[in-house]
């Protein structure tokens, strides 16, 4: 989606700015701002999941979008998270009437943003885009929670993905099996260790062959004076 950030008056950037500058210092309860440098007429948020609701326990990830005509017109909103609930199309779009006729300029980002998460508790099913939620909301609420705490634990839940492995049973691997540097450290010290026993070898070698020579002079040297 395009930028409104040059279709929009200065002064409204400004108050924008100032705005979403006062919600990322002080957010409201279980609402994350991550406002962005480069576009302020788009703010993506993250709703947790009320306690007491199918969604408890999920994070859902959601944007607002400031058109050209905002504050007159009101931002559009959009879940990011896949999300079973009647008040929000299979595209993610929010019906609520404060995005819609109940819109007033002096409301602000963070009405807006509280009515959103207020829709978590009480879904509207006389205004719904998702039907098959609004009509399980009506005759069967048991369906209608298990199906939407289904798609929480599914799509808005973190899982294990970032978190340490356990190790496998069985026998572990040395810790330097792997490691090429250990490898060539314990290659070389076997070669220098092959090196001291070649050495001491050939120094054992030559100590023998000197006694040897030195037994034979000796020999031959009381061989000549029996000549005499």
């Amino acid at each position: 989606m395009n930028s409104n950030v040059e279709n929009l008056p200065p002064q409204v950037l400004r108050l924008v700015y100032k705005e979403v500058s006062a919600l990322a210092a002080d957010p409201p309860e279980g609402i994350k701002i991550y406002p962005s440098e480069e576009d302020i007429t788009e703010l993506h948020t993250a709703i947790e999941g009320p306690e007491g609701t199918p969604y408890a326990g999920g994070v859902f990830r959601m944007r607002l979008v400031l058109g050209k005509d905002f504050p007159a017109a009101p931002p559009r909103g959009y879940f990011l998270t896949k999300i079973f609930h009647p008040n929000v199309g299979h595209k993610g779009e929010i019906c609520v009437n404060v995005l819609k006729r109940d819109w007033k300029a002096e409301l602000g980002l963070r009405h807006v943003l509280l009515t959103i998460k207020c829709l978590l508790i009480h879904p509207n099913p006389e205004s719904a885009l998702n039907e098959e939620a609004g009509r399980l909301l009506l005759e069967d609420y048991k369906e209608y929670a298990s199906r939407a705490h289904l798609l929480t634990e599914i799509h808005a839940m973190g899982g294990t993905s970032g978190a340490p492995q356990e190790p496998a049973d069985g026998p572990q691997p040395k810790k330097h099996a792997g490691d090429p540097n250990k490898r060539v450290a314990g290659a070389g010290l076997a070669t220098m260790a092959a090196g001291v026993n070649n050495s001491n070898s050939s120094s054992s070698g030559t100590s023998s062959s000197n006694t040897n020579i030195i037994a034979k002079k000796k020999t031959d040297k009381k061989r000549a004076l029996r000549r005499l």
